[in-house]
């Protein structure tokens, strides 16, 4: 049998909240029947909603929450004025251990700032990382830092690798993940001396990690590597970027097959390919991206996203849940400062 998880909800968190938020869990709850909801927000809309999904509701609970952090709203103001908002009380609900993980398609920063508050990270880990899954050539690839840590030391860039590399084996099932620091070149001369550093840690360090090197944009793509590390203020444009042309070449392709009889003929033979095309460019299908290195599962949803994307948020809550994330990356980053500490002993002794 299998174990039942429970996922809390930002029922309000999001442009389109509470009615997306609502009918992506009716979508996810098919998809997981071992899941349960708790969601937070405004009781009387959440429960009119719910009567619609008399199958969603006999898996939730609703809890009343008063207030809703807003998209504009400072993090710092998030932290002292949001203590009773629907978001504040989903993250409560992991630290009390009533849930394994929260989905939030709210304010970004007001959920990395409520989330490193309530939940703390990981020992070992200085700041969390938001990392997502991005579609490549060669399959798939995980990405970190996506935004929420625009400046970043060597330090961080190393922890991010370790935790993108664990992501990488139980999350996407990779046996050996190849790991690539991004970068204006592949040449270690290359780059500013942060990430000249982070490269240098990560090839003496004694983790289970295959550095590959530095890679550059196109790798990202290309599924050079498995795991792809940089800090948030180049991944999160980096990130955008993708979208962005994803949805390009989607409006090029509608423009192209509507300019004459011939091409909207075309389009009727090419229909199955184009589909299969459009489903694998789309954002939704790759929406979330989760907080790594806090004690708890929290995944950021797209604040624009539709009913399949924060049904696919709430899967990829499932999945961390599913597979003992945290436990790893304790294991494997107590084992590098381990090597470190003994390396700078021994330098000591010298």
């Amino acid at each position: 049998m299998s174990e039942t998880l429970t996922i809390a909800l930002d029922a309000m968190g999001g442009d389109r909240a509470p009615d997306v938020v609502i009918k992506g869990a009716n979508v996810a709850r098919v998809r997981h029947p071992d899941a349960r909801f708790l969601l937070f927000g405004d009781e009387t809309q959440l429960v009119a909603l719910l009567q619609r999904y008399p199958k969603l509701a006999a898996v939730s609970t609703v809890r009343h929450s008063d207030t809703v952090v807003g998209a504009s709203d400072k993090p710092s103001n998030a932290l002292r004025q949001g203590r009773d908002s629907s978001m504040r009380h989903a993250i409560d609900a992991v630290r009390d251990g009533e849930a394994v993980g929260v989905v939030s398609a709210g304010n970004t920063g007001a959920l990395m700032a409520m989330a490193m508050t309530v939940l703390k990270t990981l020992p070992g880990i200085r700041r969390p990382a938001m990392a997502s899954i991005l579609p490549t050539q060669r399959g798939q690839t995980v990405m970190l830092d996506l935004g929420a840590n625009v400046e970043c030391t060597a330090e961080n860039l190393v922890q991010f690798a370790v935790m993108g590399e664990v992501f990488a084996r139980a999350v996407l099932g990779v046996v050996t993940p190849t790991v690539g620091l991004l970068n204006v070149g592949i040449e270690m001369v290359k780059g500013n001396d942060t990430v000249r550093t982070a490269a240098k840690l990560l090839q003496a360090g004694n983790l289970p990690i295959t550095f590959y090197g530095f890679v550059e944009g196109d790798d990202i793509t290309a599924g050079t590597v498995d795991v792809v590390v940089t800090d948030g203020f180049t991944g999160n444009v980096a990130l955008k970027t993708a979208e962005g042309t994803a949805r390009l070449c989607s409006q090029f392709l509608r423009t192209a097959f509507k300019q004459s009889l011939w091409s909207r003929i075309g389009y009727v033979f090419a229909r199955r390919a184009i589909l299969s095309l459009r489903e694998q460019l789309d954002p939704r299908s790759h929406n979330g991206g989760t907080f790594l290195g806090l004690n708890g599962v929290v995944v950021k949803s797209h604040g624009s996203t539709d009913v399949l994307g924060f049904a696919n948020a709430i899967d990829f809550a499932v999945d961390i849940a599913k597979e003992g994330f945290n436990d790893k990356v304790i294991a494997e980053l107590a084992q590098w400062y381990a090597v470190q500490g003994e390396g700078a002993a021994a330098a000591a002794a010298v």
